[in-house]
């Protein structure tokens, strides 16, 4: 009995021992991703910042400037690439409004971000674009993958159309968590206009006509939780210039933006909280459950050794069983 008990052992040793790589290294790779229908709102903020007053064409000075990023994820859109793409896909259709001290619209523009569930990829398809442009993305976007390391990733910008290194700074504490912090400064770039101005009448087209350039230049930090690849916290250091042509009345730039812009206090708390309870997902599978396997296994065949050595102790002698010669009777 003790030897057949000690057999179960160890098959249930080899068992957990070989679950235990196989979990990490096998299932949490295909586990692992962003569901496709996963819906974000994050509200950022610019104090004392300046600001174009498209009426007057001058730059002014205003106590806050509001972005509101929305990322929603398109479930149909995606399942519609995955039949062609061989892969998980998610789709996201993003929104950045940008409104002014008094509640009016600055300007929105709409994006797709399209990219491989499991390791945020971009994937190319129809449809991926920035305000109505076509664009082809290289490197991540809003998201790090999975596990990040402490190295540079490319990172796209949606403002310029162009993918630049985004650098790993050092690791810091923010609010409890361990996070890595990026860093990507954009050099001052020409970008496009908006397609949706503030002013009625003012577009994109009649703009060029003018001769009338816009630029762009920003340091965008992001503070991440590596297990998950979430961003809990990010800054930009944004500037925007119009520059030359007709509309400026002689000058040869003015201040169209600039800002300091910061996630909104209540965001962070939200972010931090869930990032918090996915990065204890993430953890189960890449390390909790690995480990505990592994010393589940060991266990076990040291258990199951125990018993095989109990069975082949000697047993207690055998008791004499002979019997004493009856007396012979006449």
């Amino acid at each position: 009995m003790r030897r057949k008990a000690g057999l179960i052992l160890l098959a249930l040793a080899v068992f957990f021992a070989a679950l235990s790589p196989l979990l990490r290294w096998y299932a949490f790779p295909r586990l692992a991703k962003i569901p496709p229908n996963q819906y974000q709102e994050m509200v950022l903020e610019a104090r004392d910042a300046t600001l174009l007053d498209y009426g007057t064409m001058t730059a002014r000075k205003v106590d806050k400037v509001t972005i509101v990023q929305t990322l929603k994820g398109n479930v149909e859109a995606s399942e519609r690439i995955e039949r062609t793409a061989g892969r998980d896909v998610v789709v996201w259709d993003g929104l950045s409004y940008i409104e002014g001290p008094d509640g009016e619209m600055v300007s929105k523009v709409p994006e797709r971000y399209i990219f491989d569930a499991h390791t945020q990829e971009p994937v190319h398809a129809t449809g991926e674009m920035v305000d109505g442009d076509p664009v082809r993305r290289e490197g991540i976007e809003f998201k790090w993958p999975f596990l990040t390391e402490k190295r540079a990733y490319q990172y796209f910008d949606a403002q310029a159309r162009v993918t630049a290194p985004i650098h790993y700074k050092g690791t810091q504490d923010f609010r409890g968590v361990e996070v890595y912090y990026f860093e990507q400064t954009i050099p001052w770039t020409q970008v496009e206009f908006p397609k949706t101005l503030p002013v009625e009448g003012i577009t994109p087209e009649s703009v060029a006509e003018t001769g009338t350039t816009r630029w762009y230049t920003t340091v965008r930090k992001f503070w991440v939780e590596p297990l998950t690849g979430a961003p809990v916290y990010g800054e930009e250091i944004h500037k925007e210039e119009l520059r030359g042509g007709t509309l400026l009345g002689g000058r040869d730039k003015v201040t169209a933006f600039s800002g300091h812009v910061k996630m909104r206090e209540d965001y962070i708390k939200d972010t931090v909280d869930l990032v918090e309870s996915n990065r204890t997902v993430v953890l189960l599978m890449t390390s909790y459950l690995p480990w505990g396997f592994l010393f589940l296994a060991g266990l076990l065949l040291s258990l199951s050794l125990y018993l095989e050595a109990r069975g082949r102790r000697p047993g207690d002698p055998a008791p004499d069983t002979a019997s004493e010669p009856e007396p012979v009777t006449a």
